[in-house]
């Protein structure tokens, strides 16, 4: 018997890497288009300006150290979990004041936010199995959450009276529903502050959170990326230092508060000793240059500096927002006040063509096409109601402004286009 072929059956591809190229985030994809012809003012007028990538370009000017001279030391294996220098100064980092110092030996280290997700994912979850995430959500989290573990999202939208906060109600009730149906839910995940809101989550709410997810018998897994991109009154609050009874991963990386997204370094900090083994043993697939950990381990070693960094770019995001914000107001348009971040959280509701999540994609590729400004629609980041909008203010003041201008022209063009009954179903759109 001739046996038949893979390529004549199906695809030369296994069905994990096909879901995987299907699956490819719209916000990478955004990125790429917006990027290949960049604006130029001279050179480029009619170009590309990407306000979708929630890429922090404000602090490139900060990094004024020399790149670390390459030793032999760093040309060498280290453990694949990251070495030990870096992993001493990411936990003194990552312990906030007052708090019971991280140990460094809960720590994971791996290429990116990205892969630190993976790896939690992949550590807790088979296939099939789910995890809670509460929207709107940070747009790759299918991807890095699911795309190689298997496991699949259950969302939890907010309930009316909580706007675009965190809903603990709702992620308790999408639990209950999810056990009474059958499902096995291995954990609850948020980005904390939220991606793509801007909200710092008060603490008595995480604390909330995780006395649910304690109840309920799952982890918690949060992205708190944007740790030190706080730029609002209320400080930001880790998981782990309210975790209570639950069971806690924390993932954090360089990308946005020091502005390294290319370095593609990031950390997963979990205290359980199985968790932590099994992500040590993942690690093996994603690890970060020994050369590029010694540098980050250079960055980090003068505390004081650090703060003096952070605190920079804090005041130059909440300056950032502010400028983008007034843009947004000149133009009529609404929005979420956000507290930390890169981007804004924008209603463009009453200007979608048609009802819809349908109307809000015709309005995106109005705007790609017309404007040549990349923002992205708030249906990749599961937004419960079409018409949000992520807008990333977090690159050159100039740009930002090129940019909100020509969005404000066309959206002043098309006029309002309100209707209630198609757009809400509460109070006429929730800002907060």
């Amino acid at each position: 018997m001739t046996p038949v072929s893979r390529q004549a059956a199906t695809s030369q591809v296994s069905r994990q890497a096909a879901r995987l190229v299907a699956g490819s985030p719209a916000i990478a994809e955004a990125h790429f288009r917006a990027e290949a012809l960049p604006y130029h003012p001279r050179l480029r007028p009619d170009g590309w300006l990407n306000l979708g990538t929630a890429e922090n370009r404000l602090v490139q000017d900060l990094h004024t150290e020399p790149p670390r001279p390459l030793t032999a030391r760093d040309t060498r294996y280290a453990p694949l979990y990251g070495t030990p220098e870096l992993r001493a100064h990411l936990a003194r980092h990552l312990t906030a004041p007052g708090e019971r110092p991280v140990d460094p030996e809960d720590l994971v280290v791996v290429a990116g936010a990205t892969a630190a997700l993976d790896v939690v994912a992949t550590v807790l979850c088979d296939p099939g199995e789910a995890i809670v995430v509460p929207t709107p959500c940070y747009g790759a989290f299918d991807t890095d959450l699911g795309g190689r573990s298997g496991a699949r999202l259950l969302l939890a939208p907010p309930d009316g009276e909580d706007g675009h906060g965190l809903s603990v109600r709702a992620v308790d009730r999408t639990l209950a529903e999810a056990r009474r149906d059958g499902v096995e839910v291995r954990a609850v995940a948020l980005a904390s502050p939220a991606n793509p809101t801007g909200e710092v989550h008060p603490p008595a709410r995480l604390r909330e959170l995780t006395e649910v997810a304690a109840h309920h018998g799952v982890d918690v897994v949060a992205d708190e990326i944007y740790a030190g991109s706080v730029f609002g009154p209320r400080p930001f609050t880790s998981l782990r230092t309210v975790a209570g009874h639950a069971r806690v991963h924390t993932v954090w990386g360089f990308a946005k508060d020091f502005g390294l997204p290319g370095f593609k370094a990031g950390v997963l900090h979990t205290t359980d000793p199985e968790t932590r083994a099994a992500a040590r043993a993942l690690a093996y697939f994603a690890p970060v240059s020994t050369h590029t950990q010694a540098h980050l381990a250079t960055l980090l070693a003068d505390p004081a500096r650090v703060h003096a960094f952070l605190a920079e770019n804090s005041r130059r995001l909440g300056a950032s927002y502010a400028r983008a914000a007034a843009l947004l107001d000149a133009f009529g348009i609404p929005y979420a006040p956000a507290q930390a971040g890169c981007s804004i959280w924008a209603d463009l509701g009453d200007r979608l063509p048609r009802p819809g999540f349908a109307g809000e994609r015709a309005l995106w590729r109005e705007t790609l096409d017309r404007t040549h400004v990349s923002i992205l629609p708030g249906e990749a980041f599961h937004a419960p109601r079409p018409g949000w909008f992520r807008v990333c203010h977090s690159l050159d003041a100039a740009l930002v402004e090129e940019a909100l201008t020509r969005l404000g022209r066309l959206l002043s063009e098309k006029g309002a286009h309100r209707d209630d009954a198609r757009h809400h179903t509460g109070p006429a759109r929730p800002l907060v």
